[in-house]
């Protein structure tokens, strides 16, 4: 084969952005409804194509996120997931996509911008059950992007991330049980939270009311890496299965 003879292959790239949010303590996931075809009328994950051969990929993230779901681009970290590129995946052609995951506390309810009819926020189990059934391999995507924060919260300072600037442990807790999608027993977490240094630091001597005794607010402390961890609890072998997100 000479070299002329030789032609790269056509390859289209998109962006796909998963963005997780807790709505009245459950785990939700911005979806869009596409307005056009291919899948027109399905649950999608916000995103689309470059806008031209120059464009920063993470300049396409903020730009689809904004366009989509009016979502302001500064509101929310988005940082680069993973990398889908199965044959046939889209039947468009060869489409690669550079997914995005964003984690952030108290996200507005999303208007649908210019490529989408509607955009809300959907309970992630809903998604991870199949339930509600996403375009193109978006479910493979969901449950990627929520496994990877599940893992970042057994070894990092992610879970604050979810939460207000100042927060009681009881609500650091409900981040961890709706990520995790499991009920923590509330004494073992509060000793293991406490013996993380760093972690969370008292936030003042400000105390918020909670039905109860008032209880202390903290917030995030300087240590992003978890030491020892807060492993999560063992998976029945059910949930495994749901978490997989296979069709």
């Amino acid at each position: 084969m000479t070299p002329d003879a030789w032609s790269p292959v056509s390859v289209l790239l998109t962006v796909d952005l998963v963005i997780l949010t807790l709505r009245e303590e459950r785990l939700c996931v911005l979806l869009v409804e596409r307005g056009e075809d291919p899948f027109q009328g399905m649950r999608a994950l916000p995103g689309g194509f470059l806008n031209h051969a120059g464009e920063q990929i993470l300049d396409a993230a903020h730009r689809e996120l904004s366009e989509e779901t009016a979502l302001v681009a500064g509101s929310v970290h988005l940082e680069q997931l993973a990398t889908y590129g199965d044959a046939g995946r889209d039947p468009r052609g060869r489409v690669v996509s550079v997914a995005h995951l964003a984690i952030a506390p108290g996200l507005p309810d999303p208007v649908a911008g210019t490529d989408a009819r509607d955009a809300a926020w959907v309970p992630a189990d809903a998604v991870l059950s199949g339930e509600v059934r996403l375009a193109f391999d978006h479910r493979r995507i969901v449950a990627d992007g929520i496994e990877c924060a599940r893992r970042k919260l057994e070894f990092s300072s992610l879970a604050t991330a979810f939460c207000r600037e100042s927060f009681t442990i009881a609500e650091l807790q409900q981040v961890y049980e709706a990520v995790w999608g499991a009920d923590l027993d509330t004494r073992n977490f509060y000793r293991k939270v406490q013996a993380v240094k760093g972690f969370i630091v008292p936030a003042g001597s400000g105390r918020r009311a909670t039905g109860g005794r008032p209880a202390r607010l903290y917030r995030a402390g300087p240590q992003a890496v978890l030491s020892p961890p807060l492993t999560r609890p063992a998976l029945s072998l059910a949930e495994e299965e749901l978490g997989k997100g296979g069709e």
